[in-house]
């Protein structure tokens, strides 16, 4: 690993109407020690060339092509080929402030912290004035996070040097089942209730299709992380409930 290069995680599948924002607001980062693995995950549209021609003008950005296999997969292959100690997510859509990483990089100095994540505003498609900032608790454990829905993917920050080396499980919510299994070791994942990231609301989302995703959650809770009905219960309300408060209004 590169100490204090950031390797950034982006999937990339049908993103050619925004990759290209989304590259901007890595380009503008005031911490400059960075490599952005954009994985083109067999997308149909012009993905790949959007990102070829912002690889073709700067050398951080680098394009990796596959055969469509899923964000999961997708999010492996950039890990199989990221440099950095510190590994960032970053999905194709949403964007950072320009603060971003040189800010929770310092906050996680300062806490000695191995997992880090953000607070956040969403925005519209289309982009547009920004919705209400969606705060973040100061620590999360395993526990809490089997109900909760405080980390979101493009703001979570790792420090691989603390966490030693990980993979991603090709499942639905592959992000959350990561971030459980960091927290298993005996992590903590520790809040920056800053402003740093902007999360796109797309239609098409699979996270949009609710009942989709409560299945889902569903499966993580009794297949992957092998909770009994009774706990898995108690997470799974725990969980529709930070959901409900946390997307209540806009």
């Amino acid at each position: 690993m590169t100490r204090d290069l950031v390797s950034i995680v982006t999937p990339a599948y049908k993103a050619a109407p925004y990759v290209a924002e989304t590259i901007r607001s890595v380009q503008a980062q005031s911490y400059g020690n960075w490599e952005m693995l954009i994985v083109e995950d067999g997308s149909p549209d012009d993905t790949w060339k959007v990102v070829a021609e912002h690889a073709a003008a700067d050398p951080r950005v680098k394009l990796i092509r596959q055969a469509n296999a899923g964000p999961a997969m997708a999010r492996q292959k950039a890990l199989d080929h990221a440099s950095g100690r510190y590994i960032a997510f970053l999905d194709s859509d949403d964007l950072w402030l320009p603060e971003k990483l040189e800010r929770q990089l310092a906050f996680m100095r300062e806490k000695s912290s191995a997992f880090s994540f953000t607070a956040f505003r969403r925005i519209a498609a289309e982009g547009g004035t920004p919705g209400r900032l969606i705060e973040v608790p100061a620590e999360m454990t395993y526990r809490r996070l089997l109900g909760n829905t405080a980390i979101a993917t493009s703001t979570v920050l790792i420090d691989r040097e603390r966490t030693g080396p990980f993979q991603m499980t090709k499942t639905y919510y592959d992000d959350f089942v990561l971030w459980l299994g960091l927290l298993k070791r005996g992590q903590v994942a520790h809040g920056f209730n800053e402003d740093l990231m902007r999360y796109r609301v797309l239609g098409q989302s699979v996270s949009r299709n609710k009942w989709r995703s409560m299945q889902m959650v569903w499966k993580t809770y009794r297949e992957i992380e092998g909770l009994g009905l009774v706990p898995a219960a108690a997470a799974f309300a725990g969980y529709a409930w930070h959901a409900w408060w946390k997307y209540r209004k806009f």
